[in-house]
C-alpha cells in the first residue's frame, strides 16, 4: 500500500510510551501516520524510521496540544502530507504531577485539564470536520486515551489527573452518540499499570515493580499491549463498536 492509498492516522504524543507504540503498530498495520510531539524531536524521528524500516509511511510533527493554533497546524500539515484524515488518537497527556489534593498547585491543575481535556476536545473537533459525512467527509475513527484512574479516582497519588479523565471518558460518549450517524465511531482506551516512562518523569521510577503484585495479572503492562487495542477500535474490525471504554489494566 503506498502511502498515498493509506489511511491517514494522527497520533497526538506520539513520541513516546503508548503514544510511540501506537504509531508503530498503525505504521505496521498499513495506516499512513503523522507522529505529533511537543520537544523530543529526535524521539519523534525515531518512531518515523522504525515506521518506515518497516515498509510503513509517517511523518513528525511538532504541536503543543494546549495550544489551538498548533492544532490546527497539525491537521493541516498531516493532511499536506498525506490526504484527507481517517483516525485521530489523543493521546497527548500530561499527570500534572503527584500530589494530594490539598497539595495540588493551580498551575499544575490548569495545565492539566487544558492539555487532557480541552486539547482532546479540539482535536477531536479538527477530525470531525473533516471526517463528517454532514461535512462532506468520508468517515473515521477517533480513539481517546483514557487511564484506569478515572474508574479509580487516583487517591492519594493525582486524584486532578483522573478527573481531567473521567471527563475524557464522558466526552467519548457524548461525541460518539452525537457523530454515530456521520461515519464517525469514537471510543476511548482505559489503560491501567503500563510500564513507561511516566512513572520515572513523575519521580516514580520503581512505581510499576511495587503496585504490580496489586493487579491480578500480578504485573503491570506494556505499552504494545495497549497499542493493540487503539488499532483495533481504528480498524474496520470495530465497526460496531463505539462510545466504548475499553478498559487494558490487567483485570483491575
Amino acid at each position: 500500500m503506498s502511502s498515498g492509498d493509506a489511511r491517514l492516522v494522527i497520533v497526538t504524543g506520539g513520541s513516546r510510551g503508548i503514544g510511540a507504540a501506537v504509531a508503530r503498530l498503525a505504521g505496521v498495520r498499513g495506516y499512513a501516520v503523522a507522529v505529533n510531539y511537543l520537544q523530543n524531536q529526535g524521539a519523534a524521528l525515531r518512531v518515523v524510521e522504525e515506521i518506515e524500516l518497516a515498509g510503513g509511511s509517517a511523518v513528525p510533527i511538532r504541536g503543543n496540544v494546549a495550544q489551538e493554533a498548533d492544532i490546527v497546524r497539525l491537521f493541516r500539515e498531516a493532511e499536506e502530507a498525506f490526504g484527507r484524515v481517517y483516525g485521530l488518537v489523543n493521546n497527548a497527556g500530561i499527570t500534572g504531577g503527584f500530589a494530594r489534593v490539598e497539595e495540588i498547585q493551580t498551575k499544575n491543575l490548569l495545565d492539566a485539564l487544558v492539555t487532557n481535556v480541552a486539547g482532546p476536545i479540539l482535536c477531536a473537533r479538527e477530525a470531525v470536520k473533516r471526517m463528517s459525512t454532514r461535512n462532506g467527509g468520508r468517515g473515521g475513527s477517533i480513539v481517546n486515551i483514557s487511564s484506569l484512574a478515572a474508574r479509580t479516582g487516583g487517591a492519594g497519588e493525582w486524584v486532578h489527573y483522573a478527573a481531567t479523565k473521567g471527563a475524557v471518558n464522558s466526552f467519548t460518549v457524548g461525541l460518539a452518540r452525537e457523530v454515530a450517524a456521520e461515519g464517525i465511531r469514537v471510543n476511548a482506551v482505559a489503560p491501567g499499570l503500563i510500564d513507561t516512562d511516566i512513572h520515572a518523569s513523575n519521580g516514580a521510577p520503581d512505581r510499576p515493580r511495587l503496585l504490580s503484585p496489586s493487579i491480578p495479572l500480578r504485573r503491570s503492562g506494556r505499552a504494545e499491549e495497549v497499542a493493540e487495542g487503539v488499532i483495533w477500535l481504528l480498524s474496520d474490525a470495530a465497526s460496531y463498536t463505539t462510545g466504548a471504554i475499553l478498559e487494558i489494566g490487567g483485570g483491575r
